[in-house]
């Protein structure tokens, strides 16, 4: 137990000082305004999306961009009246697609996503993002803002998650959290470090820097396809990825089983199908975040206080992101149990996948696809 206890705080001395400040509630994008205004495609990927997709593609044509843009949605094969609900909108900077049969080798998102840069013609740059995201008015500007100022390839943002049910209180802010753990900011941001990401539900990109990587065919299959198109792109250019106060996620997650199915439908394609990384991800995680607790609460001596003092670390750690969230810093210390939560549904992604149950979503299913 001393021994665990030793190499937890060891471990929690390099993620708070060493891991790119990851635990930091930034950066944010700031409002703002180009001093040009090149055009832009705002392309919106949709399958049976009725409940949300007025509200997204009302925030979207409200935009205060000062340049040329339009707004390009693919109907992906609906089957609730999402393609006529946009329709209805009636707006001539609005385009509705209906999508084609996929191909195969594609997934569903990409494919749709495929079809709308197609009809997006020249524009310089394209908006990449979810049917179910609202958009402040500012948020276009503010978006071509930042990658005309300092010459970006691409921008992304972690936009601000629902956390209205009490799931979404308990959960959803870790979610955030454990992404940064995974993919420091400060790091993405980096030119000079390798590791890249982006969150699909916000990335405005070049064209140039789409036509270089060979388009959204380069990352066809990719079922994170975020971050392998944050990663194509990097590999010669620069990309930006932080948080968002202009854009909202309002597609609810009211239960703990609909958060354990959305974090258990691609947990282990980001292990890229290895039971050896699984196996090694979860002993990790144990001994970051289980460890201390159990050594504080079980350990005798050195062990208890090593334990004490990683769990106060972890759980400061924590702070940052709830009052993101607003969420009382009561909240921190059970970071533990929910990082229990987070590694028992990666376990149940890993079963699902060896079961043949491969990825859902919307009706469709991919069993190992690319990454």
């Amino acid at each position: 137990m001393t021994t665990l206890a030793v190499l937890a705080l060891l471990i929690w001395i390099y993620l708070i000082f060493a891991r790119g400040s990851f635990w930091q509630a930034g950066p944010v994008l700031p409002v703002a305004h180009p001093v040009t205004a090149p055009s832009v495609a705002i392309v919106v990927p949709a399958r049976d999306e009725a409940p949300l997709i007025e509200a997204t593609l009302r925030s979207l044509l409200a935009q205060d961009y000062a340049g040329p843009w339009r707004v390009i949605l693919t109907d992906d094969a609906s089957t609730d009246g999402t393609g006529d609900i946009a329709r209805a909108i009636g707006d001539p900077r609005l385009t509705v697609l209906a999508g084609a049969p996929r191909p195969a080798g594609w997934t569903g998102k990409l494919w749709a996503v495929s079809q709308a840069v197609a009809a997006a013609e020249q524009a310089e740059l394209v908006l990449l993002t979810d049917a179910d995201i609202v958009h402040e008015p500012a948020h276009l500007s503010s978006l071509v803002a930042r990658i005309e100022r300092y010459g970006l390839d691409l921008v992304s943002e972690m936009v601000r998650l629902a956390c209205d049910s009490p799931a979404e209180r308990a959960l959803v802010p870790a979610f955030v959290y454990f992404f940064q753990l995974l993919y420091p900011f400060a790091w993405v941001n980096d030119g000079l470090r390798g590791i890249a990401a982006a969150a699909g539900g916000t990335i405005l990109i070049r064209r140039r820097a789409l036509q270089r990587i060979g388009g959204v065919q380069s990352v066809k299959d990719a079922l994170i396809d975020d971050v392998a198109l944050a990663a194509a792109v990097k590999k010669g250019g620069r990309i930006w990825l932080g948080h968002a106060d202009l854009a909202r996620s309002v597609r609810p997650y009211p239960s703990v089983a609909e958060i354990w199915r959305m974090v258990a439908r691609t947990a282990f394609v980001q292990l890229r199908y290895s039971v050896l990384l699984l196996t090694a991800t979860t002993l990790g995680l144990a001994l970051i975040f289980l460890a201390p607790p159990a050594a504080t609460l079980l350990g005798q001596g050195r062990a208890s206080w090593c334990g004490l003092a990683a769990w106060i670390m972890l759980s400061g750690s924590y702070l940052p992101t709830l009052r993101r969230f607003g969420r009382s810093w009561l909240w921190a210390p059970l970071l533990p149990a929910i990082a229990a939560f987070y590694m028992a549904a990666t376990i149940g992604s890993a079963v699902n996948h060896f079961r043949g149950r491969g990825v859902a979503w919307k009706g469709r299913a991919y069993q190992g696809a690319g990454v």
